[in-house]
């Protein structure tokens, strides 16, 4: 592993690291009460301290905030791709989708408790309309860039919608598309924890950290926030690890260096006399 490789991974350890220090540090030289904003040992410490009870509430908030992103994630791409084949459709629900995010989330997290129960729904739905919004234009703006020369030689060449689509189009949604799903992933555990503090049967971390506040234990509401804070941050990663294996060719602008074969390929007789065999 080169030294510019080791590099790029301790930058944003570094990074972390800087910010725990700077909490820190700002704590120690402004006196600030434990009360107000505890030490950042004090909130590592609470998750260790509570993690028995932090553990099943963690998974409850990453099952919301993931069944919510995959399920905001399809549909905003499923209604991309109709709305670019279908110019109606376009002119018909954009204007819709638009209106629909100037409604305060919140204004719309208990009418969907009314209406979905006081389960996982609502908490599923917010976080799916959350993510929703942002593939829709990402992934249409893409399609409408697609190359029409491309597509055309496609066609003169009798290659299937199915093909084209695949070959030419999809590809061409990769970067708005993952651009789009890096922002959702970090958005979606906001619309876990909105549809958490609306109400519901299933508490997790969102619901925790208001109990937890009403209590005035400062070093468990910090402890909520870290853990939110992980998993905003590892679904954003998983993004764009899923984003470099889906597009290998914006980390590598060069082509594999194959090695040489270790037997050389055979002469041809017409040029074993040198000067390509010409007399």
């Amino acid at each position: 592993m080169s030294w510019r490789r080791v590099g790029r991974w301790l930058a944003p350890v570094a990074g972390v690291l800087g910010v725990f220090v700077l909490w820190g540090a700002i704590v120690r030289v402004f006196d600030v009460k434990p009360w107000v904003v505890p030490a950042p040992q004090d909130a590592l410490r609470a998750v260790g301290d509570n993690w028995d009870v932090l553990r099943p509430l963690t998974w409850v908030t990453v099952k919301e905030t993931a069944i919510g992103f995959v399920v905001g994630a399809v549909l905003g791409f499923v209604l991309a791709v109709l709305m670019s084949r279908w110019s109606l459709v376009r002119r018909v629900v954009y204007p819709v989708l638009v209106g629909s995010q100037a409604i305060p989330v919140v204004a719309i997290a208990a009418p969907l408790v009314l209406i979905l129960g006081f389960g996982l729904g609502p908490k599923i739905a917010i976080v799916a309309f959350i993510v929703f919004f942002p593939v829709v234009v990402n992934v249409l703006d893409g399609l409408a860039s697609v190359d029409r020369d491309l597509l055309n030689l496609a066609r003169i060449m009798d290659a299937r919608p199915l093909r084209r689509f695949l070959l030419i189009e999809l590809p061409a949604t990769y970067t708005p598309l993952f651009s789009a799903l890096k922002l959702g992933a970090t958005y979606a555990v906001t619309g876990a924890v909105l549809g958490e503090w609306t109400g519901g049967t299933t508490p997790g971390l969102g619901s925790y950290l208001l109990i937890q506040n009403s209590k005035y234990n400062i070093d468990a509401v910090y402890a909520a926030v870290l853990l939110l804070t992980a998993i905003g941050v590892t679904g954003f990663l998983l993004i764009v690890l899923a984003e470099r294996l889906a597009t290998p060719w914006r980390t590598r602008s060069t082509a594999r260096r194959w090695r040489p074969r270790s037997d050389p390929a055979p002469m041809r007789e017409d040029v074993v006399g040198g000067q390509g065999g010409r007399p």
